[in-house]
């Protein structure tokens, strides 16, 4: 239904006539449910619904909020969201409820948490072949606790998140064993005919590895989050562009790119660490405590002295002052910069924008003959 709605809009271009409202068509959709059996089969209510989803998106293109809308592929977003009189749940046991499908009947699923108060719910498929069933709640947000505390987290490939506290945080991944039967699929993938029953085997069980991956990636972003939202009055995060940073260095074919498989592997490291949705999540549950500080030469300056230089960062993981001396893990001297607030400039000044939350330092002597 959704792909109809977007190949219906694709044909309307302006000055050919008014564009087609929700109502519109939902009318549309009652004349072919009365010329289609296969249309038919299906339940009213949940086409309709699509269609109003359609409509919110369109909303939000025009908006500026959003991107345009586009077809479904087969196999990601595949699902439906039920409404209304026919949103009902009964709750079997401690483990296992049920709920109510038009057209179906009744669905059991497995209870992850206690089931909130509702109005509609969502029964989706991921590309592993699970269906999930979401219930559409907001949930209340974490409470500050009122302690005045200050974190910075800097962001990074090797180091998911490292605080400004000095602690360093990892998001879990694929276990090497799991790694290696990753890459074995893969290349078998890579031989198999297109079309064959061999592929969509292959292709089936390449979803279920990288969706263990995903879901731990989840799991560590909720907890997380979570504890920085509870643990910290303010976080402080880095302001990048991530879409900018993940995109393809591939070129074209008259300017083909640089080193494109240097920063393909780039790109997957920092989708894999779940930069966005740390940040998203920490919005969502800690709504006004969040604030984005500039991440120019934040790596680069002394939390110590505010001596700005490329060579104070001896390597990924080491950072050493050439003025005061001072040492330090390189991700965790940033998210002190970070924790500080200050948007430093190319010349090593800085802006301080909030009291930093920590005891002040006393710089050591420069060193000398060394």
């Amino acid at each position: 239904m959704w792909n109809l709605a977007v190949e219906q809009q694709s044909w309307w271009t302006p000055f050919r006539g008014k564009s087609p409202n929700h109502l519109e068509r939902c009318r549309q959709l009652t004349a072919a449910r009365a010329e289609f059996d296969w249309l038919r089969a299906g339940s009213q209510t949940v086409q309709q619904q699509a269609l109003r989803d359609f409509d919110q998106s369109l909303r939000n293109f025009f908006n500026g909020s959003h991107r345009r809308p586009t077809y479904r592929k087969r196999g990601q977003s595949e699902g439906f969201q039920v409404v209304g009189k026919n949103a009902r749940v009964e709750k079997l046991n401690r483990r296992w409820s049920h709920c109510w499908v038009p057209k179906v009947g009744w669905v059991k699923f497995r209870v992850s948490r206690r089931v909130p108060d509702f109005r509609s719910y969502r029964v989706t498929r991921d590309r592993a072949g699970r269906w999930h069933v979401a219930f559409a709640a907001v949930p209340a947000p974490i409470d500050a606790p009122g302690t005045g505390g200050v974190v910075g987290v800097d962001r990074g490939v090797a180091v998911s998140a490292a605080l400004s506290t000095g602690e360093l945080l990892r998001c879990p991944g694929l276990r090497p064993a799991e790694a290696s039967r990753l890459r074995r699929l893969q290349r078998r993938l890579a031989r198999a005919t297109r079309g064959s029953n061999r592929r969509t085997r292959l292709t089936g069980q390449i979803a279920r590895v990288k969706a263990r991956e995903a879901d731990r990636r989840k799991d560590w972003v909720e907890k997380t989050s979570t504890d920085l939202a509870r643990r910290y009055d303010l976080i402080r995060v880095e302001d990048v562009n991530i879409r900018g940073m993940t995109r393809s260095a591939r070129g074209t074919v008259e300017a083909p790119g640089r080193n494109v498989r240097q920063k393909a592997g780039l790109n997957r490291g920092i989708l894999a660490n779940g930069w966005g949705q740390l940040v998203q999540r920490l919005e969502q549950k800690a709504p006004g405590r969040v604030e984005k500080i500039p991440a120019a030469y934040t790596s680069q300056r002394c939390s110590a002295c505010g001596h700005t230089a490329p060579g104070n960062r001896e390597s990924q993981a080491v950072f050493w002052c050439a003025v005061c001396g001072h040492t330090a893990n390189a991700d965790v001297n940033a998210a002190v910069n970070i924790a500080a607030g200050r948007a430093v400039t190319a010349r090593g000044g800085a802006v301080l924008t909030a009291p930093m939350n920590r005891e002040p330092q006393h710089c050591a002597p420069p060193l000398v003959g060394v």
